[in-house]
């Protein structure tokens, strides 16, 4: 396969995920993991290990956000071969709480992926916001 066509593959894998997300279809997004998946995700743990482990995250940050939830991505960028693959971008994310208030931000977005049986999944994942040290906290105000 060349590597443009495993990069329009690898988009597609990342708009279905952006679009099952959006539709809180928690089913959906879970099928594009790979059953060992690690994440360091931005909220909760440290790292999570495994189908099962990240779906109650999943299922949980659904349950956070009653109302829309934001998720556009910005500057994708990917890079692929036959059967490994990972991308880049800038993810405004959040969502709707009861009282109708947006509740998002900007955060950095690192994902792998491979190849198996000719099927892409989602290996690992990263969620992180800017950090500073000296106060000891996430930094959400920033704007890319």
């Amino acid at each position: 396969m060349n590597t443009q066509a495993a990069e329009t593959e690898i988009q597609t894998l990342i708009d279905t995920y952006r679009q099952a997300v959006m539709a809180k279809d928690v089913k959906k997004v879970m099928a594009l993991y790979a059953d060992d998946i690690v994440s360091f995700d931005a909220i909760q743990a440290l790292q999570f290990k495994g189908k099962v482990a990240y779906q109650a995250h999943w299922e949980a940050c659904m349950e956070m956000c009653p109302g829309p939830h934001k998720f556009d991505f910005h500057q994708v960028q990917i890079s692929a071969a036959d059967d490994i693959a990972f991308a880049h971008w800038l993810a405004y994310c959040g969502g709707t709480n009861e009282k109708g208030e947006e509740q998002a931000c900007w955060m950095r977005v690192t994902a792998c992926y491979k190849r198996s049986a000719g099927q892409w999944k989602i290996v690992h994942e990263h969620w992180s916001a800017p950090f500073d040290p000296m106060a000891g906290t996430a930094i959400f105000d920033l704007q890319p």
